[in-house]
């Protein structure tokens, strides 16, 4: 097993500590996964059996809520539907010194969860992702690979830091964490907006290798691979424009700049050939999108003062949740 952690260096990790000094909580969301859920519900009390278990039902038409009562979970339900609208609640109803997410398909090995959490705990992390790993092509399909791979390299080129599977549903999150994620999407595009918070707000973080495997047999996926991909692309956007955005409206201006001069040096050509302006149209439309270019740098310039001003309150906020790091590695590391 490998571990990458923030500086990008490859290490092993080794640890077996208990975890009965922490209070942990296995959040699972949940939309119609009556032929999984008791499994997964078991393997993380077999794997946590200190942890709280929360089933978080959003909407299942079948017996998902019953089957996770009955192997012991809490469950809970959200009626507004999509994943994000899930962890927001989750987020929010929940207090814990650690916190779980993980899906209700059994894909992923609850029996990885201890090794996620004291690797949390030891290097002071405020997320671990699960990064998945597997042969089986029905478990990770190759459009679902390529997407994955083309969105990590899209984050990684405009946050700056490298996560290997940006859309991994399995993490594992400090309290710290959790309390300062404000959750704005709705469905799957929270794993991007999980990974983007903790970027910019310059969290450490890391990720442990998972076998990644096949729902069971009559188990089906919620994922669309083209219209979630394009929700996730659409989020990368808007939040490139929340968090980054003197570059996102520079690169607007730029290609007003670049249609205004198409469409101007023509005109200017034939006003120093002949002194004449024979299209006034077109110049006034060169003009309007010159003036267009300029607002759109102007508010990039007062967006980013804006936005530096509200990273730095978000890293406060984030700063002021106590954690139990010191604690933890007092005890452990003594």
């Amino acid at each position: 097993m490998k571990v990458w952690n923030e500086m990008e260096h490859d290490q092993p990790y080794k640890g077996n500590r208990g975890l009965a000094d922490l209070s942990i909580a296995v959040l699972i969301p949940c939309y119609n996964e009556e032929i999984a859920i008791t499994k997964v519900v078991n393997d993380f009390q077999a794997s946590l059996p200190v942890a709280d278990i929360y089933v978080y039902d959003n909407n299942s038409k079948d017996k998902t809520v019953q089957k996770a009562r009955e192997a012991g979970a809490i469950v809970r339900s959200v009626t507004r539907q999509g994943k994000g609208h899930v962890v927001r609640q989750m987020f929010a109803d929940i207090d814990a010194d650690v916190y779980l997410l993980v899906d209700g398909d059994d894909t992923y090995d609850a029996f990885v969860a201890p090794t996620m959490i004291e690797l949390l705990m030891d290097q002071a992390l405020d997320m671990v992702v699960g990064t998945r790993q597997t042969d089986e092509k029905e478990a990770y399909r190759s459009g679902h690979r390529t997407g994955n791979v083309v969105l990590t390299g899209v984050v990684t080129g405009i946050f700056g830091r490298e996560f290997t599977d940006i859309l991994s549903g399995y993490r594992v999150f400090s309290k710290r964490y959790v309390k300062s994620f404000p959750v704005f999407s709705e469905g799957f595009q929270i794993e991007t907006e999980m990974t983007v918070h903790a970027l910019e707000l310059a969290m450490p973080t890391g990720e442990i290798d998972t076998v990644y495997r096949s729902r069971p047999e009559g188990s089906v996926s919620k994922l669309n691979t083209y219209r979630d991909g394009f929700r996730i692309l659409f989020m990368i956007l808007s939040l490139v424009r929340a968090e980054r955005p003197l570059p996102f409206f520079s690169v607007i201006a730029l290609l007003v700049t670049i249609i205004a001069l198409i469409l101007m040096i023509p005109i200017l050509v034939t006003y120093f050939h002949t002194g004449l302006v024979p299209r006034f149209p077109t110049a006034i439309l060169a003009m309007g999108l010159m003036l267009i270019a300029f607002l759109s740098i102007t508010s990039g310039i007062v967006l980013d003062t804006v936005t530096k001003g509200r990273r730095e309150m978000k890293r406060l906020f984030y700063l002021s949740t106590p954690t139990k790091y010191e604690e933890w590695l007092k005890k452990h590391n003594a």
